[in-house]
């Protein structure tokens, strides 16, 4: 009897357990909706970003030639040139909820970036709208539908011209 009062025990804290691992747990953002107070609702997937450029200093991007791989150098290159348009995009690799991150310029300030590919694949769709004459939330709507991810990253192997 009490083999089978153990096994009985056992088995229901298998099933709790196993309950707790295949029940979605939904991630909290700090602000789904970005970190301006005056913006307008949007989807609560989207990521934080800002809506509008910054009032003062942007934090500095890293410096690309502390990474060897060349992709994520121009990644942190281009991020460099673009930190006004970077700072109102949201990120899709949800670092806003995992690391607080406020926008996808957050992710070029620091070291995240480099081992991101929806990242780095972000930003250099920022930088070529932004080539094309686009407006920062232009962009963002972009971002929002996916499109980033049409980013071609192989011209991004070889060092980018100066400009």
């Amino acid at each position: 009897m009490a083999v089978i009062r153990r096994f009985l025990g056992t088995a229901f804290l298998f099933g709790c357990a196993l309950g707790l691992v295949l029940v979605p747990q939904r991630a909290e953002s700090q602000s789904p909706q970005g970190t301006d107070s005056q913006q307008p609702a949007v989807s609560e997937s989207v990521p934080a970003f800002h809506e509008r450029a910054p009032q003062g200093d942007l934090p500095a991007t890293l410096d690309p030639q502390i990474f060897t791989d060349p992709v994520v150098q121009n990644a942190y290159a281009v991020a460099a040139k673009v930190k006004k348009a970077l700072y109102q995009q949201p990120c899709y690799c949800h670092c806003d909820r995992s690391q607080g991150h406020k926008s996808l310029l957050d992710c070029f300030a620091s070291r995240h970036g480099a081992g991101c590919g929806t990242c780095i694949y972000e930003d250099l769709y920022t930088f070529e709208q932004l080539g094309k004459g686009k407006s920062a939330a232009q962009i963002r709507a972009g971002i929002i539908k996916g499109e980033w991810k049409s980013v071609d990253a192989t011209k991004y192997k070889q060092p980018l011209p100066a400009r």
